[in-house]
């Protein structure tokens, strides 16, 4: 069986992000950028999947020069080899990416395309289904569970109070969620065997790339929070009397 996973390069959940002059973009020079944690899910997944019924994993991902590091870090986790579609490293829209990685994926033809549920940094997370609907491909969409019956794919999603469960057929996409897996960590000799592994790359005009449907304006950080208020009274009575006081005066929530 061949799966292929979609993976994008994104910032440390835990970076901090400075933008750019002409808050266009973030400064990426200090950056540490990872493989999006819901892409992880989607990578042990796969390599489940070919442990468990053979194969191989095919990883492949549309993102600038510094997305190869990536690449081989999936690789170093056992996937077999990569596609990098080389872009700029400018904001590129969801239907544009889809349109990138649905052409990989047509070249590819696998049995299974994953990807994580969104790509945190810009929040993605229609990507994965639009690769569904360009292809004509059943899917599953943020899969908390997944597992082969056969020639059947199972999978189950969890929604507000209930799961719903899906059986679908091959060949078929699938988008997943935290909880489905514990993401593996790579040793010495995997990354080691990653440096060889074969990476194909391809430029963005050469899958036919899709004009963006959407333009970035700019960027800007979130309104910093006024400084809260200590209520330091150590009678509770009327500890609470000031703390109603505050809530009806100065913030009017009740």
């Amino acid at each position: 069986m061949k799966i292929a996973v979609c993976i994008v390069q994104v910032p440390a959940t835990d970076a901090r992000i400075v933008i750019r002059p002409d808050a266009r973009g973030v400064e990426t020079k200090e950056v540490k950028f990872v493989i999006s944690p819901y892409d992880e899910y989607a990578i042990e997944a796969a390599l489940q999947l070919k442990e468990q019924a053979g194969g191989e994993v095919v990883l492949i991902t549309a993102g600038p020069d510094r997305a190869l590091q990536a690449l081989r870090e999936g690789l170093a986790l056992g996937a077999d080899r990569a596609v990098h579609i080389t872009l700029t490293d400018e904001y590129h829209d969801a239907l544009e990416v889809a349109t990138l990685l649905a052409a990989a994926l047509g070249k590819e033809a696998p049995d299974l395309a994953l990807f994580g549920k969104l790509g945190v940094g810009f929040d993605h997370g229609a990507t994965g289904v639009m690769v569904a609907a360009m292809l004509d491909r059943p899917h599953i969409s943020m899969a908390a569970k997944l597992e082969m019956e056969g020639t059947t794919l199972k999978g189950r999603r969890e929604i507000e109070g209930a799961a719903e469960t899906y059986a679908i057929a091959l060949p078929a996409v699938v988008t997943t969620e935290k909880g489905l897996n514990s993401p593996r960590i790579a040793n010495l000799k995997g990354i080691m065997a990653a440096k060889k592994k074969p990476v194909e790359t391809f430029a963005a005009a050469d899958l036919g790339a899709a004009a963006p449907a959407l333009t970035l304006e700019g960027l800007q950080p979130p309104p910093k929070k006024a400084a809260g208020k200590l209520i330091s009274d150590e009678d509770p009575a009327k500890a609470a009397r000031e703390l109603v006081r505050l809530l009806r005066e100065e913030a009017k929530v009740i």
